[in-house]
């Protein structure tokens, strides 16, 4: 396991900022029991990095627990989280579902494919929480999905909301925390290959074409290739989430 001395920028990065969001909104507390959600993508292998480290430097214990759905495109895609988790000697639960085939199917005639396949894996990530007795689900958002959500909610729903870095749910007995929400794309991009995280493609039909992607790409063009705009534009938004939930009665 890499030590903190011998990190580079973006992983270094990567450590810090989950340590501070984690201190600002006291996402941890000892004996915790954390489901770590993680797709194969980028941001979960990178998420599942950082709290391996997180795990080594926070001053109590607390354990992590793997949770993968494979959506049923591709059977064995998830082989190389299998071994990863062998070699580092990690509990998990890794499942093979029928999601992703069946949101692209006639049984999915009123939903987006991704809203269908989504609203089933949160559904199932629960239930797994639950039986596990997992006292956190954490989930691989950055500051990209906040900012693709922010604008969704004002376009689709009227509303001004983002993505909140922790919340309740079962009257407080699973609480969901997003580590990584503080961090851009391009930081943890930078991360991962620098780890050298075994990431797999995705095989979702859907995968370039959702209405998240679509978002953030439309509000990328607000700032017209210029690096101050968006920097200003992400920087703004992350401010506001932590300062509207820190604002809020816990």
């Amino acid at each position: 396991m890499a030590q903190w001395k011998k990190l580079k920028y973006a992983q270094q990065s990567c450590l810090s900022q989950v340590g501070k969001i984690m201190q600002q909104t006291g996402m941890l507390w000892p004996g915790a029991r954390i489901g770590l959600a993680v797709s194969g993508g980028i941001d979960s292998w990178v998420m599942l990095q950082v709290m391996l480290l997180r795990q080594r430097i926070i001053p109590f214990s607390f354990e992590l627990f793997i949770i993968h759905l494979n959506p049923g495109f591709d059977l064995t895609a998830h082989e190389p989280l299998s071994h990863w988790m062998r070699k580092h000697g990690l509990a998990g639960h890794l499942e093979t579902t029928n999601f992703g085939p069946r949101a692209h199917s006639k049984e999915n005639t009123k939903k987006s494919p991704c809203f269908f396949c989504a609203w089933h894996r949160r559904k199932r990530l629960f239930d797994l929480c639950q039986h596990y007795r997992l006292t956190h689900l954490a989930l691989g958002h950055n500051s990209d999905d906040l900012v693709s959500t922010f604008f969704m909610n004002i376009l689709h729903a009227g509303k001004v909301h983002g993505l909140v870095p922790k919340e309740s749910y079962f009257r407080g007995q699973l609480t969901l925390i997003r580590p990584l929400l503080l961090l851009d794309k391009t930081t943890i991009i930078q991360a991962s290959r620098q780890w050298q995280l075994p990431i797999w493609e995705n095989p979702c039909p859907s995968k370039d074409v959702t209405a998240r992607s679509k978002t953030l790409e439309a509000a990328l063009q607000l700032c017209s290739a210029d690096k101050h705009k968006r920097t200003n534009m992400f920087g703004a938004l992350r401010r506001w989430q932590m300062e509207s939930w820190m604002d809020k009665p816990k």
